[in-house]
């Protein structure tokens, strides 16, 4: 049974940082398009950022290019989302999560997440 646990999120004022973690369990990330997708109140879900299993080429959405970083240890398999100068507009539940197709596309087309943790960027 696939599953994500991901942690670290909270309140965080404007120009702040957070780095979100993301543990799986029933498969092996570097096998796997992986990423994160957040959602804020009253908006569609968007892709943030994701790994591909082709090339491990990072992909970012451009709202957060030069601010956050995606990252893997496939030691824990684990993933990481460390974000930086944060602002409101960032404010969302987000979630981690693969394409466990095996499909390349990056960001993927999610078929696996978790229960998202909930960030939120106020003064």
């Amino acid at each position: 049974q696939v599953q994500f646990v991901e942690s670290g999120g909270g309140l965080v004022q404007p120009g702040g940082s957070l780095t979100l973690s993301c543990v799986a369990s029933g498969l092996t990330l570097d096998s796997y398009t992986i990423g994160w997708f957040r959602q804020a109140p009253g908006k569609g879900r968007e892709g943030v950022s994701c790994i591909s299993n082709r090339d491990a080429i990072s992909w970012y959405r451009d709202s957060v290019k030069g601010r956050f970083t995606i990252s893997r240890d496939n030691a824990k398999n684990a993933m990481y989302l460390q974000m930086n100068s944060l602002t409101p507009e960032d404010t969302a539940i987000y979630y981690c999560g693969a394409d466990t197709s095996g499909g390349s596309r990056c960001p993927p087309m999610y078929d696996a997440w978790g229960q998202g943790t909930q960030v939120t960027v106020s003064s």
